[in-house]
């Protein structure tokens, strides 16, 4: 105990334990050291990158490239803790364009293993040299070597000198997925680089280098499977000196885990708090319960508005203005999701099919596994080469749905008890019907076809130019419903400008922090525009005065606790709107047309159009698919037609 408690003095620490601690920070694993030397041959504006590994990269990484190379006189400081080229003054650091810039990652790898570095600036690729430093020899030693133009960087025995460290280390299968993972988000963040990868000796990835569209929607593909870009949608979009371009995946290509979320900042990738928040606010509504979007999103911005420093590992990014930023992704974002319509293919090409894990209809993966057509929901434009539907059965349908049902919103939104039948149409005599129909071009199928039949008085069975759709149609009358209420509360933006509001008999006295008062009275613009009033009642005391009629019954102590939480973080919340949602979702639902309610073909034919002008009808409040789609090749190879 007098040990422990024995004053000791004040000492500079030996530099090759400061290079381990060092370590701790930027070395984990071999995939941190594989994205510490590629990020160094990305800088050193390579055109193609060379990655060797064995045993999961604990035995061996070589990375090797064809960048600028280091010069003779500069290799030994390339070892040397803080020591780079990349930045000279504050200026420098305040817009970092590099992905490296601390010149810590070599003196740190060198530390706790093996490590070989040679470089050349010459075309001449004898005019090489060679750096070597291992552990605890902490001065390298310089020799010549040959080597072509740019840089190759050998790591042996990661952690050889730190057996604790070592042992923490996982299977080399374990280790091999987690550098996969680190090289695709190295690749997909540079498309003009060339890319090889070779584990034990075996190529596993060879990508040519392409930043024209086809070439990086072929990486994707190659990277991510062909599936995640025929269920996604290409978005570009521009504003405030902001830019959002990349892939996003729809709501019912989801996933069990976050598995497939990439998202980079001025090429740099990042796993930012901020960011991850915008994603969820523009997929709620759509998104299955306990599932995760799938993107490869890239902002673009000026690099003197957002900080790169403020992690060691550099996951993480600061933003100077974060509301204008959160609000540019979530509004981007929500608008490109809510655009989709039934006639919108996400890709000229596009035939997006469900994988195992995605939500999209109940035993796609068994179908595919066994070789048998598997039901899709997507885009459905047509084309010139489509068939289309005989011109005396468009016009059947339509004069049909025209005249009889003249008001058919008006019929779906009241629902009627499970027990009663509809009223049975007038007959017409059919060239009355003819004579009903709008003059247009009547054999254009429109995109989710005509009904043709209803199934258990749960699905309606339409035909379109490609085949079947089957459509859950209380699902689908749901968001209908849905967005139509929320559109009479929310009005044409985010804003609740129409929101009824009511004063509190009593106000409410809430206990906050002095930094939740500050933000209240900052935001109490925003607190009112959401139908609530705040006021200051002391330094660490807010008084709740007013709120929307709609949360009468809601627990708004918590969710005032919760705005204040989210504006203090993000610059924006969204909790009352939410909770509003989830009222209107509520009410929609039992609203809606019910299962077992026979409708009539006009009726069928009703919802369809209405399911094509409503934004996100391709998913129910609940985030459950509305109809899904099976092409004629499909049904032909079902019944071996053809064969």
């Amino acid at each position: 105990m007098a040990a422990m408690t024995e004053s000791r003095r004040i000492h500079i620490l030996d530099p090759r334990l400061a290079n381990q601690i060092a370590a701790g920070e930027v070395v984990e694993r071999p995939a941190s050291v594989l994205k510490e030397l590629a990020e160094n041959a990305i800088d050193a504006g390579s055109q193609r990158i060379e990655i060797d590994l064995e045993a999961g990269g604990a035995r061996l990484i070589r990375v090797r490239d064809d960048g600028r190379g280091i010069a003779e006189d500069d290799l030994p400081l390339a070892l040397s803790r803080h020591a780079t080229s990349k930045i000279a003054s504050l200026d420098d650091l305040e817009g970092v364009d590099s992905l490296g810039f601390r010149g810590e990652a070599l003196a740190s790898i060198s530390s706790v293993s093996r490590l070989e570095l040679v470089s050349n600036t010459q075309d001449e690729p004898s005019e090489g040299w060679r750096v070597v430093a291992e552990g605890r020899q902490m001065e390298p030693r310089m020799s010549p070597a040959p080597h072509p133009r740019g840089s190759s960087v050998v790591v042996r025995d990661l952690f050889f000198n730190t057996p604790a460290r070592r042992k923490f280390l996982r299977t080399e299968k374990t280790e091999f997925g987690h550098v996969e993972e680190t090289f695709r988000r190295l690749v997909l963040s540079r498309y003009d680089i060339a890319w090889v990868l070779r584990h034990n000796q075996k190529v596993v990835h060879q990508l040519r280098a392409g930043d024209e569209p086809a070439a990086m929607e072929r990486r994707v593909g190659a990277l991510l499977g062909r599936k995640f870009l025929e269920n996604a949608l290409h978005v570009d979009i521009e504003a405030t000196g902001l830019r959002l371009w990349g892939w996003v995946g729809l709501p019912t290509h989801s996933r069990a885990q976050a598995d497939q979320q990439y998202f980079f900042v001025n090429g740099r990738v990042v796993r930012d708090r901020l960011v991850a928040h915008a994603v969820r606010q523009a997929y709620r509504d759509v998104l299955f319960h306990g599932r995760h979007p799938v993107f490869v999103l890239y902002l673009e911005l000026d690099p003197h508005v957002v900080d790169v420093n403020v992690h060691p590992t550099k996951h993480e990014v600061r933003f100077r203005d974060g509301r204008l930023v959160h609000d540019f992704l979530f509004s981007s974002l929500h608008r490109a999701l809510a655009d989709v319509r039934p006639n919108e293919p996400t890709s000229p090409d596009a035939v997006p099919v469900s994988e195992g894990d995605e939500v999209s209809t109940p035993g796609a993966s068994t179908a595919a596994a066994n070789g048998q057509p598997r039901w899709q929901q997507q885009g459905m434009a047509l084309g010139a080469d489509q068939e289309r539907p005989a011109a005396h059965r468009v016009r059947e349908f339509m004069a049909g749905y025209q005249a009889l049902h003249p008001e058919h919103e008006e019929q779906l939104l009241t629902p009627q008890p499970q027990h009663t039948e509809p009223e049975a149409p007038v007959a017409r005599e059919p060239d009355a019907q003819v004579r009903a129909m709008p003059e247009a071009d009547a054999t254009q199928a429109p995109p989710l076809g005509y009904a043709v039949a209803q199934l258990h008085g749960v699905y309606i069975l339409s035909q379109t130019a490609r085949g079947l759709v089957v459509v859950d149609m209380h699902a689908a009358h749901e968001r209908i419903t849905y967005e139509r209420m929320k559109q009479q509360v929310h009005g044409d933006g985010q804003a609740l400008g129409r929101l009824q509001t009511q004063p509190l008999l009593v106000p409410m006295s809430l206990a906050v922090s002095t930094r939740e008062v500050e933000t209240a009275e900052r935001e109490r613009e925003t607190f009112e525009r959401l139908g609530v009033e705040l006021d200051v009642a002391g330094p660490e005391t807010l008084l709740v005065r007013r709120v929307p009629v709609l949360l009468d019954n809601a627990d708004v102590e918590s969710l005032i606790h919760g705005m204040l939480g989210d504006l203090e973080r993000f610059g924006r919340s969204d909790r009352v709107e939410a909770h509003i949602n989830e009222l209107l979702a509520s009410m929609s639902c039992h609203g809606s047309v019910r299962a077992n309610r026979r409708l009539t073909v006009p009726e069928m034919n009703a919802l369809l159009r209405d399911m094509e002008r409503t934004e996100r009808s391709g998913q129910c409040n609940h985030g459950r698919p509305t109809w899904t789609e099976m092409p004629m090749h499909e049904l032909d190879k079902l019944f071996l037609r053809g064969q």
